[in-house]
């Protein structure tokens, strides 16, 4: 029920960066920067009514611009995931992007959204407090066609929900694909590994990818395999197994086709046996993209001097399916020119 903001530091080009933290009535809490639209911290109750910090993050301004190659609470845009070869149409037009993941495009490209100050458009001191974030993207910015004004809002709700939506316009036919990149450990940021926590995802098949986790075309069903979270399965139970896509993605790092996608439903949960804190995940995108943070070095130093392990987090990044503009069977991110791209993401969070 409240919201209150203070300086986070100075970015490299002299631009103040602040923290703005929307509280509920039930004291559940979320902290968020104009600095790349990052969510910083979220603190929830566990199942003795104490409070924790249970995404990953830095403390400093510093480490959010120039070290957070891991993405922690990023908003990313305009093209969240990869696109192959870095080169799509759009529209009958050839474009191509950076190639900052091999022969790749991922999250956008080099300046990437998260490592840019926004603007704030528009807070509301309510039962529900928000914030919204602007942000303007020139024609060829990263490569991708149009003008684009971009609103992110965080909402803290009185259901202990976090609801994350977007709104995205431009004056040119261009692609929308933005989401979320925070990594959920809920025992806590600084408790180690997710690897006993349980994931339930709401899909049947996922997107098979290649080496450089582009997609095949080819859609697998789970049945039968480790990609399997139909029920609840511990996230380290199988994430060793043999299998090429584990392989692949040295873990968990692929795209599920949510089941019946198109409005806002549960596409996954999280929980933890140890802290009792559950989390759904609600979304109207067809995919989602969950990654057990197999790539994070162990020797990052986040929060209150944490050095975060590998798979210390678990992401779920809501979206339009990786590649996409290059696989025209797949739902597509395109929007024409004046179209808006509306979406929302809402984080829920219970114990038991």
């Amino acid at each position: 029920m409240s919201i209150t903001v203070s300086e986070f530091g100075k970015m490299k080009d002299g631009s103040i960066a602040s923290l703005y933290v929307l509280k509920n009535g039930e004291g559940m809490t979320a902290t968020v920067s104009d600095l790349g639209a990052v969510l910083v911290s979220l603190y929830v109750r566990d199942r003795d009514g104490q409070f924790r910090d249970v995404v990953l993050g830095f403390d400093d301004v510093e480490s959010y611009e120039e070290k957070n190659d891991t993405f922690y609470g990023a908003t990313i845009g305009r093209c969240g995931n990869r696109i192959g070869k870095a080169s799509c149409l759009i529209s009958g037009t050839r474009y191509t992007f950076d190639k900052n993941d091999g022969n790749n495009n991922l999250h956008g490209g080099f300046h990437g959204y998260q490592i840019r100050l926004w603007q704030v458009k528009d807070r509301q001191n309510t039962d529900t407090p928000s914030i919204t974030f602007a942000l303007r993207s020139p024609h060829l910015d990263q490569g991708f066609p149009g003008n684009a004004d971009i609103l992110v809002t965080y909402r803290v709700t009185a259901d202990n929900e976090l609801e994350i939506s977007y709104d995205c316009v431009a004056d040119r036919d261009t692609i929308f694909n933005l989401t979320n990149h925070s990594y959920f450990n809920l025992n806590g940021h600084d408790s180690g590994t997710v690897l006993d926590q349980e994931v339930k995802i709401n899909s049947d098949r996922f997107t098979w990818a290649d080496r450089e986790s582009i997609p095949t075309g080819e859609i697998t069903k789970v049945e039968g395999t480790p990609m399997d979270f139909r029920e609840f399965h511990t996230i380290g139970e199988r994430i060793e197994e043999d299998y090429q896509a584990l392989v692949y993605g040295m873990g968990y790092d692929h795209n599920y086709c949510v089941n019946d996608s198109g409005s806002e439903k549960t596409v996954a949960a999280m929980r933890s046996r140890e802290s009792g804190i559950v989390m759904e995940v609600r979304s109207d995108l067809p995919g989602m993209q969950l990654y057990t943070g197999n790539f994070i070095k162990g020797d990052q130093v986040g929060k209150n001097g944490c050095a975060y392990p590998r798979r210390s987090g678990a992401c779920f990044e809501t979206q339009y399916y990786p590649d996409a503009p290059n696989h025209p069977e797949f739902a597509q991110p395109v929007f024409p020119a004046g179209k808006h791209c509306l979406t929302k993401t809402t984080y829920r969070f219970t114990v038991e």
